[in-house]
């Protein structure tokens, strides 16, 4: 037979009223409860009230698992001896799967007494034979035959759950302790909350708020049974400690390599080594950061770089690393951080957790490989597999003899005794950090599923080998190399100036005002650029422009020459552009003949109003002189104050005139403050300025003071 409560049917308000564990107490939440559990419409379990007020009733099997064994537990049981009150065979071995290990170890015991007694009872009779095992096991033959009543008319393979002590079964014999709504609604509050507060420090508060209000509260050893009874642990943790203790309440997710293929895809992060470095013209010692790609078919370190700190330029270095000596990946996966989420990278992807993503953005390296970028969730370890690689990093290299004295500690409260007392030279830390990725990835005896007793370099160089490898293009070379910038190229003649520099080439005309993209070699910007349109369209590289001396005569010369050969040039293809000059075109339209147009006589025609004829000379009215008496007005109102005179504002002959004598007496060695100077090279690049000097360079004095005005 199964168990069953005394009370199958449950109408809401009396599951509230029952308080059982995972269930609301109020019926506005039971019915909540059961429209979004759909119990109603579970046939069988759930029915119409009958009597007055209808509504539902629901079966004991909906409830929750913990408050169905509430139910069970309060329900009065007839365990003595008697079959009539004897547990049917699946409840009795789920109780019995319930018990402590020592209250089943008994069980056996007495189970094997009994088979003892069954094996001695053919040729000894069943009175003997229960005796003689009685007298061997060490108890009395009574208490045997009792075993024998609680498994009879029993299977043999039944019999052991029956032979358990009935004392675990019995009903408790305790009184429930009573407690106000309050209390438990207070505690509940305090208690679960984010903060972590300690159960005991909680219930002081509320039970002193209690005594104050006339209401009753439990004890603190009670209130933590009835938590664990009516609170789940994991509701307990999630209100605790928030998302991320939510999830760590469940394994992990579970993701399968075995299908991949060596470079098919490759995660990178960036890594912080715990020891001291003196970095080149630093002064101090510093922690430096390390990039690294790692294959994630075989978890082979493919590529590294150091800097101190993550960026996107070692970031593409390190990249750019990786493609040279492998190939393209065909996946990529980052994390949000700065130095992978830029757009420099990784432009125009989708859900990078960073930025916003606008319609004119340049598309990124990544994204004009056809590399698919992956982004794992930010602030969570597991979700990238190069953070195991990192785990050894963080033994064999920041511990390594070579570093000793200039190890910091992985924590700030574990540093060693002799921290600070060295650091170690880049040129060091670079040599031993090669040789310890390469003992990481040559070690055997790997346990992932793809290793299988291998290392990573023989589980790399197997799939390698077989797979189809796509090497990069000397275009492709561009995009991972060089930098990116965004910028306006002039609107006159094309140029594009970056970090104090100036590119230019002849193709750069045809392109004047638009938004381009400049790709180019961070580590080397006198090599030029390479222009791409927004949709990423190769347009030309352009030169890095060299500044010339002021009184650099070379430099003069050539530049002049430059200057005619590109006058001539543009001539000669002026000439092939216009094959017919504009005089021959004159001459034909000359030429052509003249369309003669015959007058039109009006049928029509309106007589003009007359007009007043008006004198040609119009002689103005005399007007009264008050020069004087408005002189004599100003007299007086200004008599008691001194008058001082205004200078009057200096013209721009003026200034053109001075500008002229501070670059005379430059010439001449005389001294030229430093506030003219400024002010000479500030005139300089205005084109008023450019002009006026132009007409005096040509006319000399003729170029009049009007003239500049």
């Amino acid at each position: 037979m199964n168990a069953a409560p005394e009370q199958e049917w449950w109408s809401a308000q009396e599951l509230a009223s029952a308080v059982l564990p995972d269930l609301p107490t109020t019926k506005r939440r039971v019915n909540a409860l059961a429209e979004r559990m759909s119990w109603n419409a579970q046939t069988g379990l759930a029915r119409r009230r009958a009597g007055r007020g209808g509504g539902w009733e629901y079966n004991w099997r909906l409830l929750p698992v913990r408050a169905q064994s509430a139910l069970l537990k309060a329900m009065p049981r007839n365990l003595t001896g008697e079959t009539s009150g004897r547990m049917g065979r699946d409840e009795a071995w789920a109780w019995f799967d319930g018990l402590p290990e020592k209250i089943k170890a008994t069980a056996r015991e007495r189970l094997a007494i009994i088979q003892q007694a069954e094996g001695l009872e053919a040729p000894m009779g069943k009175n003997l034979a229960i005796d003689t095992a009685a007298r061997g096991a060490g108890v009395a033959q009574r208490t045997v035959w009792n075993w024998v009543a609680m498994i009879e008319g029993v299977d043999p393979a039944d019999r052991l759950p029956y032979l358990a002590p009935r004392h675990r079964a019995a009903a408790p014999k305790r009184e429930r302790a009573v407690c106000s709504q309050e209390f438990l609604d207070r505690i509940r509050a305090d208690y679960l909350r984010l903060g972590g507060p300690s159960l005991r420090s909680a219930h002081r508060r509320v039970a002193d708020w209690c005594s104050r209000h006339g209401h009753a509260s439990l004890e603190y050893r009670t209130t933590l049974r009835w938590f664990e009874e009516n609170v789940p642990r994991v509701t307990q943790v999630f209100a605790r400690e928030g998302e991320k203790g939510l999830a760590r309440c469940f394994p992990p997710q579970i993701r399968d390599r075995s299908m991949l293929t060596a470079l098919e895809g490759v995660v990178a992060d960036c890594h912080k080594l715990d020891v001291f470095v003196q970095w080149p013209e630093i002064e101090k010692p510093v922690r430096v950061q390390i990039v690294a790609f790692t294959d994630l078919y075989s978890n082979k370190i493919l590529s590294w770089k150091v800097d101190l700190d993550p960026n996107k330029v070692a970031v593409m270095s390190a990249f750019g690393e990786l493609v040279e000596t492998w190939g393209i990946p065909r996946h990529c996966l980052f994390d949000n951080g700065h130095e992978f989420a830029n757009k420099w990278l990784t432009g125009g992807t989708p859900t990078r957790f960073r930025f916003k993503i606008r319609p004119d953005d340049a598309l990124g390296v990544l994204p004009q490989m056809g590399i698919k970028v992956h982004w794992a969730t930010p602030g969570h370890g597991q979700a990238k597999p190069i953070e195991r690689s990192f785990r050894d990093l963080a033994d064999d290299l920041a511990r390594h003899p070579a570093f000793a004295g200039a190890y910091v500690g992985n924590r700030p409260d574990a540093k060693p005794e002799d921290y600070g007392s060295r650091a170690v030279p880049l040129a060091d830390l670079l040599e031993v950090t090669e040789q310890v990725i390469a003992a990481h990835n040559a070690r055997p005896g790997r346990l992932t599923d793809n290793a299988k007793g291998r290392s990573f370099d023989e589980t790399f160089a197997e799939s390698y080998a077989k797979s189809r490898i796509i090497k990069a293009t000397a275009e492709q070379h561009r995009l991972w190399l060089m930098g990116q910038e965004v910028r306006k190229l002039h609107k006159q003649h094309g140029a594009f100036k970056l970090f104090e520099n100036s590119y230019w080439s002849d193709w750069m005309n045809e392109h004047v005002g638009e938004t381009v993209v400049a790709r180019f070699d961070p580590e080397n910007l006198h090599a030029g650029l390479f222009m791409y349109s927004l949709a990423g369209e190769f347009l030309g590289a352009a030169d890095c422009r060299e500044k010339v001396g002021f009184f650099d005569l070379v430099g003069a010369r050539l530049a002049a020459r430059l200057k005619r050969q590109r006058r001539a040039a543009e001539k000669k293809l002026l000439d092939l552009h216009r094959p017919v000059s504009v005089g021959q075109w004159a001459a034909e339209l000359h030429a052509a003949p003249q369309i003669d147009t015959p007058l039109v006589e009006a049928k029509v025609v309106e007589l003009a109003p007359a007009r007043i004829r008006r004198p040609v000379i119009e002689r103005p009215l005399p007007v009264p002189d008050t020069t004087d008496e408005e002189r004599l007005k100003v007299f007086t109102a200004n008599f008691s104050r001194p008058v001082v005179e205004e200078p009057a504002p200096e013209s721009t002959a003026d200034r053109f005139r001075r500008m002229l004598d501070i670059e005379r007496r430059s010439e001449a060695g005389e001294p030229v403050s430093e506030a003219e100077a400024e002010e000479w090279a500030r005139l300089q690049r205005l084109p008023e300025f450019q002009a006026m000097r132009t007409m005096f360079a040509r006319f000399g004095d003729e170029f009049g003071d009007a003239a500049i005005g």
